[in-house]
This record gives C-alpha cells, sequence and structure tokens, in this order.
C-alpha cells in the first residue's frame, strides 16, 4: 500500500498544527460556531444530534494492520469503544470530543491518516473495488490510478470550493464492486480494440434528492490522459454548475440540465483547450506509484488443500462461510475472505475495539498485514492462503464476526440515521436489525438468496436506498418515523434505480412489508432467479398487490 512521503506527513502534521489553534480559539470563545463551522469540516468533523462525528479518510478503501490498531485505540480512548465504516469506505467516531479532535488527529497522522476532504464541497475520499489487485477477473490494478487521483485532487487549488461535493470510484473488472455508475465520476477500466488499457468515464451519477444513473462520456480514455480529462470535467462543472440551490448544486442536475451529449461536447472542447497546460502522469511516476502496490511474496501454492477441503465437508457452518464469504482470487492456493459487519440483529458496519484490534492481528497473521473496507459497509482480508481459512473463520466466528451473510437478506446497508444524525427522519439501525432478525435464519437466507437491502434515514441516501433491490427511506410524516419502500435498484454494472412501491409504512409495519415482499419473490420466481430478475420480469405490480392488499391498514 502507498507509504506517505516527506511532503504527505509534512502536509497532514501542518494540518493537524493549524486545526490545534483553530480548536483552542473556539474553545476560548474567539471563534463563533458560524466562524468554526466551515474551519472544522474541512476536517472531517460534523457536530450531530448528541456529539460530534470524526470522519477519517480511507484512501480507496485500504488499510494496514497498524491503521486498524489505531482505530482501536481512538475508539477506547475518546469514543464510546467502537467506529462505525461507511458507504464511502470511510471510518466515522460518532461521540467525539470537540477538545480531544486535534489530539486524534495528530494520532491518525503518525499513521499516514487525516479526515482531510471527508466534508466540504471539495473532491471527497477517492473509492475503489474493494479486490483491486487481487481479483480473478480485474483487467489491471486500478489502486495507483486511484492513488494518483488521490494526490492530485488533495486541497487542488481549483477544485476545492466546487459548487457541491464530488464522490470519484474506480473498477477495473467486469462485475462492477464499486458502484461507478452513480458516482459524480466513475471511471470503469476498460481494453480498446487495440488491447490498450484505459478508462471509460461516466459523468453524473448520483443519489439523494435527485437520483440519477450516470451517462457514459467517454468510451476510451488514454490513461496517460487522465487527469487532464478530469480536469476538464471539474473545469466545466466549476463554471457551469448552480450555486444558488443547494438542492440542485451537484453536477447530475448540470448532465440532466443540458443533457449528456452538449455536457461531452462542453467537456471535450474544454480538454481541447487545455491540452498544453493539462497534467500529465510520466510514465515514471505512474511506475514510482505502483511500485507500492506490488504484489507481496505470495508462496508457490497448489489450487486445492486437501485439509481446508476435509473440513469444509466435515463443518456445515464453515462450508456455508466459504460458499458465501469467501471469493476468488487470482494467486492460485489463496483465497479473498470477506469479513460480515451484519452479525443478525447487529448495527450494521459497526466494528468494537477489541474486534479491530482482532482484525488487525488476523490481517498480520493471515493477509500481510492488510484490510479493505467495502462501500458495502463490511471488511476484506484480501490474501488469505486457502489453507489458513478454517482458523482465520474460527477466530473471526468467535469474536461475533464470522456471519455468513455476504450478499444474502441480513447484509443490509444502513446509515446511522435518526439515532445519530440532524439531518435524518427516521431511523434506520432499529430497522435494519429487525429485518435482519425476521430474515435471519440460515436456510431461509440462503432460500431467499441474493438480496440487497439498503436504509436510509433521510433523503440525503448515505444508505443508498435507490439502489437496493429493496430499499427503505425514513420520511416524516405529521411528526412520525414512516418508510416508503422502493423495488428493484441495482449499484453494479446493470445499474438501475429503484421504484417507489407505494404509500409509506410506520415503524411498526415496515418489517412485516419487507417480509411480504421477499414472500412473494420466492413465491412467484422461475427456477434459479435472483430477486432483481424476478423484479425486472414481472414489474411492480404483484409485489404491490401482495403488499397493499393484506396490509392496507399498515400504510400511511
Amino acid at each position: 500500500m502507498y507509504k506517505y512521503d516527506e511532503y504527505d506527513q509534512t502536509l497532514v502534521d501542518e494540518r493537524v498544527a493549524q486545526f490545534r489553534g483553530q480548536v483552542e480559539r473556539r474553545l476560548a470563545g474567539e471563534l463563533t460556531e458560524d466562524e468554526f463551522r466551515p474551519l472544522r469540516l474541512m476536517n472531517g468533523l460534523y457536530l450531530q444530534l448528541h456529539a460530534y462525528m470524526l470522519r477519517i479518510a480511507v484512501p480507496y478503501g485500504t488499510l494496514s494492520s497498524r491503521q486498524v490498531r489505531k482505530f482501536a485505540h481512538i475508539a477506547r480512548r475518546y469514543d464510546k469503544g467502537f467506529g462505525h465504516f461507511t458507504t464511502r469506505q470511510n471510518l466515522q467516531f460518532n461521540w467525539i470530543k470537540l477538545e480531544d479532535t486535534p489530539d486524534i488527529l495528530a494520532e491518525l497522522a503518525s499513521v499516514e491518516m487525516h479526515a482531510m476532504q471527508t466534508s466540504g464541497n471539495c473532491v471527497r475520499n477517492i473509492t475503489a473495488d474493494q479486490f483491486a489487485g487481487v481479483a480473478a477477473d480485474e483487467i489491471e490494478d486500478v489502486r495507483p490510478w486511484a492513488e494518483v487521483i488521490r494526490q492530485w485532487s488533495t486541497l487542488h487549488p481549483e477544485f476545492s470550493f466546487l459548487p457541491r461535493k464530488f464522490k470519484i470510484a474506480l473498477s477495473a473488472s467486469p462485475h462492477d464492486r464499486a458502484a461507478i455508475k452513480v458516482h459524480d465520476i466513475g471511471l470503469g477500466m476498460t481494453r480498446n480494440s487495440a488491447g490498450e488499457v484505459g478508462f471509460v468515464v461516466y459523468v453524473g451519477g448520483g443519489l439523494g434528492r435527485t437520483p440519477f444513473v450516470g451517462p457514459m462520456i467517454r468510451e476510451f480514455l488514454p490513461k496517460a490522459e487522465l487527469l487532464g480529462y478530469l480536469e476538464a470535467i471539474l473545469r466545466v462543472y466549476n463554471m457551469f454548475g448552480r450555486r444558488d440551490n443547494i438542492f440542485k448544486a451537484r453536477i447530475k442536475i448540470l448532465v440532466d440540465a443540458v443533457g449528456a451529449e452538449e455536457f461531452t461536447r462542453l467537456v471535450e472542447q474544454e480538454y481541447a483547450a487545455s491540452a498544453d497546460t493539462a497534467p500529465q502522469v510520466s510514465e515514471d511516476e505512474i511506475a514510482r506509484i505502483a511500485a507500492f502496490f506490488q504484489p507481496p511474496a505470495y508462496q508457490r501454492l497448489p489450487a486445492r488443500d486437501p485439509a481446508h477441503d476435509r473440513a469444509r465437508l466435515e463443518m456445515p457452518a464453515f462450508d456455508r462461510w466459504c460458499r458465501q464469504n469467501v471469493a476468488a482470487h487470482r494467486v492460485k492456493g489463496y483465497a479473498i475472505a470477506n469479513i460480515s459487519l451484519k452479525p443478525i440483529g447487529g448495527i450494521p458496519g459497526d466494528a468494537s475495539a477489541d474486534q479491530m484490534d482482532l482484525i488487525a492481528d488476523l490481517a498480520d497473521r493471515h493477509s500481510f498485514g492488510e484490510v479493505r473496507v467495502t462501500h458495502e459497509q463490511n471488511l476484506v482480508l484480501p490474501d488469505v492462503k486457502i489453507g489458513d481459512l478454517r482458523a482465520l473463520w474460527q477466530a473471526l466466528d468467535e469474536a461475533g464476526l464470522g456471519a455468513a451473510n455476504l450478499g444474502l437478506a441480513t447484509d443490509i446497508i444502513a446509515c446511522p440515521g435518526l439515532d445519530y444524525c440532524s439531518l435524518a427522519n427516521a431511523r434506520s439501525i432499529p430497522i435494519a436489525q429487525r429485518i435482519s432478525e425476521r430474515l435471519g435464519d440460515d436456510e431461509r437466507q440462503r432460500k431467499i438468496g441474493d438480496l440487497k437491502i439498503k436504509i436510509s434515514g433521510c433523503i440525503n441516501a448515505c444508505g443508498h436506498h435507490h439502489v437496493g433491490h429493496i430499499g427503505i427511506l425514513g420520511v416524516d410524516r405529521k411528526g412520525e418515523e414512516n418508510y416508503q419502500i422502493l423495488l428493484g435498484g441495482s449499484a453494479d454494472q446493470n445499474a438501475s434505480l429503484a421504484e417507489v412501491i407505494g404509500p409509506s409504512f410506520n415503524a411498526d409495519t415496515v418489517v412485516d412489508g419487507v417480509e411480504r415482499i421477499v414472500d412473494t419473490y420466492v413465491a412467484l420466481r422461475t427456477p434459479g432467479e435472483t430477486f432483481l430478475q424476478t423484479y425486472r420480469r414481472l414489474g411492480p405490480a404483484p409485489f404491490k398487490e401482495k403488499l397493499y392488499g393484506e396490509a392496507a391498514s399498515g400504510a400511511a
């Protein structure tokens, strides 16, 4: 993984010192909250319902075991003993004291981390496929290019005060695990007819109040031209994006207003006009950065491990975990092990300090000291010997981290909702917990199969409800927490937006509604058909009839 050089470290250390002075002035009453607010947001510090929340950047979701241990330490010393992994591959601490924040940032700086650009109208944390570099199906490791973008965008003077926040995601596999089509810019690595590697460029995707799947504006962009083309996109957005209305300020609104064809013309025109001054990534520089992402010292191993195969036959629970949570690795004899942060009835995305310490130890023991964060609020050990999977699973299971539910009904994305967030209309966490308990039987989950349930406590869509197979949106109905149900969304390479199925449900009836939808799918599907395939074949009518025909009294 990338290691800070003296410039990186100096920048982060100086930012800590600067913010320490700003906090001291705030505590002394020399700065009002209105004056302090933009300063704290530039350092990832939010004021939530009950306390300050600190959002820490995890570039392209990659962590060292040392950094994970630092998270555990911060959770114990400064928070309530846990952290929350988010859909931007970040980590949030929800119970931070203002006076402790400079010390926390200094602790983070000691392990090459920071909280810059996790808020504000700037380019936010760069996200990527959590399997980058180890996926069996990828074209090329996309992490060096994610790091190039991170360095280019950090405190970029032209793009630090955009009309609105800006999110970029990268993927290099035919199966999109990074949700690139619902980002402000999505970059998918591809090959052209000559066999050259470059990027397909999507612009104007996003969720929130006005969701869009981003249109493609470039079918093939040579890798060397990446930064120049990104600058052209952001420059067009900076020039024409709205600043008079916060709800219409995202680039997706601009792309929709002028049309994808005209937006593409504007970008190509700007790109051509700035060709002489556009930033270039030299071969030497990309080689320097790529050197940080060289493969670890893999052993030469057989593709099969007899002891592992025997353990799967003898231990049904271990076999279920392998089938559900283990993915194919590009190197023979190794596997990608996914760690679910969604125990039945648990809080999606939360990890305790003890669990984080254990994960760091297991990463050192089994995965060359590396951990990945997924945008679906789980963790990954990317380089595990197949022969070590049993020991890994046993250690995880003892710590409450052995749930074999990746991609199943209980692998629910949920934002913090009204339990923490001052913007939320309704609680997300209790609904996720109740759905998890209702559908959590192992046999039932396997019978249901692939199902992505995503819950947001408000229209800002931090829980990605628009791209859930089943999406749930918290709304306020005359002071009561209610929930709209949406169906048919997807964030993968076949991205689609979910449709509102009908009137909302209250907190007492929404879980029953979700269960009726799931039971309707199971009854109507053809052999081997997933929920999304069934919904796309039949449309909303049978689900709506089942839902409201039997539950009209529970609809608001």
